[in-house]
């Protein structure tokens, strides 16, 4: 396929076309697409060879990709085609080690998995029936990463788990600062729980108490102050703990009751219930742009309709899905919550000559997710009426008004892996730099990434010449280049360039309209001091966001982004 690039070729060989038994690839990019969408038109009542042909359309022509374990297990014996799973731990031994085989399963098959382990008692707490004392949530955190570790997603990548602690647990100290050594629970991502009364007792300098999830007695009370500047530090630090406010998680999801929800997936963007599974997609908006005579625009009908499509798939995924686990199954099909999100924000702005860090490409962000949301939740009325609604609707606050067939549509996933494939900026995250080494993504190896939008950009504006292309190479950056005016050099601004505001405010226009949660790091130089951490969690709490990760630049021992390619443009 001409559209492929020599990067995403990569990543298919490596992790997504079939094998034969003794290794051999038999398969190429087109047979991919057209192994999913044959496997997901399944689900079809009736023209199946005609919503087959869409969905080829869509993926072949990188209008819109799946999450990874449906472009992997799609048509394959046993294929579990989900990306998201969160599995309930208990306070019991038995209960411990049955979501840890469960979980095994899980990324076996391709999946990653979100634990909540604040039901654990806290260390040293008596246990009645052996007479001995508890190890704790985090030693059996530290069991849950070492299976983890070797057990690969799907026989093709390394399992990924979300790790989360209540406020209020009696160990909360211990699991702010677990990652600060750099060799613990290398595949987890950890969160804290906040609820809005802890950051209630920030602000007003108040006490804080920590409680025995068994007993429900008080077992220490500290000032609230003191925990924060523990959590903003170990984040400073090495990038974790990211925050989850579940009290806003709760208000705002699908449901009035009745369905609590503790935890999320691995990067934060599903908040599940227990045993709830999500599949994910993500529309490519580097190709929803009109080119005009004069300027650009937003195809607002193509978008439309890719949407319409994805809905679709999606919720076909669910129909012809293989579930890892029944309790999955179950969860799974009473809500069939789905998860359509975006990629290629940043290339969109440059086509459209819109600055990431400006208030225009903010409220193109909230007008664009609103678009999207509304024209999600209109195809899943349509599907409501062709195939009946999801069957908790009725607990929902769609009933009785709107008819839908998924209890949630949207989530902005990081598509990390899918961002690759359809040669296209992450998610919704600024240019990480105009030329870039990604490390560590399969097994050691190094892709250099070129963004041939940014060469034909400063070609347009006549400023390609050797200087410039010296930095883009070098650099990664144009902020140097004196020569340039300041206009043009602010649509070039990269990650590390954009003040922090600008990313949690197109974070926070993007979670208005989705009915999960976005996923977006927020990327900060090496020299940011530790208060604009705080500064950064307690706005992303004001700002009624589900969730936030920092993360400052070369704060961990290896990262997966460095800057510039080094050699133009050959080896990008």
């Amino acid at each position: 396929m001409e559209n492929i690039t020599k990067n995403a070729a990569q990543i298919l060989t490596e992790r997504y076309l079939l094998r034969d038994q003794s290794g051999r690839i038999i398969e190429d990019a087109d047979g991919l697409f057209r192994r999913v969408a044959h496997a997901v038109a399944q689900a079809e009542l009736s023209n199946a060879a005609h919503w087959e042909q869409l969905f080829y359309d869509m993926m072949r022509s990188l209008l819109f990709l799946p999450n990874s374990p449906t472009l992997m297990n799609a048509g394959l014996p046993g294929g579990q085609l989900s990306a998201c799973f969160v599995l309930p731990v208990n306070d019991s031994l038995e209960s411990i080690f049955r979501t840890l085989g469960q979980a095994s399963l899980i990324h076996q098959s391709g999946g990653g998995t979100g634990y909540n382990f604040s039901a654990i008692r806290p260390k040293g707490s008596m246990i009645s029936a052996s007479r001995g004392t508890s190890s704790g949530p985090l030693a059996f955190m530290s069991i849950y990463d070492e299976a983890t570790r070797h057990v690969k997603q799907g026989g093709k990548r390394r399992g990924a788990n979300m790790g989360i602690l209540n406020i209020d647990h009696p160990d909360i100290e211990v699991f702010i600062n677990a990652k600060l050594d750099g060799d613990r629970f290398t595949n987890f991502n950890l969160s804290v729980a906040i609820t809005d009364a802890f950051m209630k007792a920030v602000n007003a300098g108040g006490l804080w108490e920590l409680r025995d999830p068994n007993t429900g007695k008080v077992t220490k009370r500290l000032p609230a102050q003191m925990l924060w500047e523990m959590i903003v530090h170990a984040a400073w630090a090495c990038g974790d703990p990211g925050l989850v406010f579940l009290d806003t998680i709760n208000r705002k999801g699908p449901f009035e009751e009745d369905h609590p929800i503790s935890s999320t997936n691995p990067c934060g963007e599903v908040p599940l219930e227990n045993y709830e599974s999500c599949n994910l997609g993500s529309v490519n908006l580097s190709k929803m742009v009109l080119q005009g005579a004069q300027d650009s625009n937003v195809d607002w009908k193509k978008l439309r309709q890719t949407v319409h499509h994805a809905i679709r798939f999606l919720d076909n995924v669910i129909t012809v899905n293989q579930y890892p686990l029944p309790e999955v199954k179950k969860a799974t099909l009473r809500n069939r919550k789905i998860g359509l999100g975006v990629m290629g924000w940043a290339e969109m702005l440059l086509e459209l000559d819109v600055p990431y860090a400006s208030q225009q490409a903010v409220a193109l962000a909230g007008r664009l997710m609103k678009f999207i949301q509304e024209e999600s939740y209109a195809a899943s009325t349509t599907l409501a009426s062709e195939r009946g609604v999801f069957p908790s609707w009725e607990e929902s606050r769609f009933y009785p008004d709107r008819p839908m067939r998924n209890a949630t549509c949207n989530s902005i996933a990081p598509t990390g892996t899918i961002g690759v494939i359809a040669d296209t900026s992450y998610a919704i995250e600024p240019l990480y730099a105009l030329s870039f080494r990604r490390m560590g993504i399969l097994e050691g190896k190094i892709q250099s990434v070129y963004i041939p939008l940014v060469r034909e950009k400063l070609e347009a504006y006549g400023l390609w010449d050797d200087r410039t292309q010296r930095l883009v190479t070098e650099r990664g950056s144009l902020s140097e280049a004196h020569w340039i005016t300041d206009h043009i050099r602010a649509l070039f601004k990269t990650s590390l360039e954009i003040p922090w505001e600008m990313h949690l405010a197109h974070q926070q226009a993007f979670q208005q309209y989705t009915d999960n949660a976005v996923s977006k790091t927020i990327n900060l130089p090496e020299n940011t001091p530790e208060r604009v951490i705080g500064e950064i969690y307690k706005k992303a709490w004001e700002d009624q966001l589900k969730g936030i990760t920092v993360y400052r630049d070369h704060s961990k021992s290896t990262q997966v982004l460095h800057k510039s390619c080094g050699i133009y443009p050959a080896t990008c």
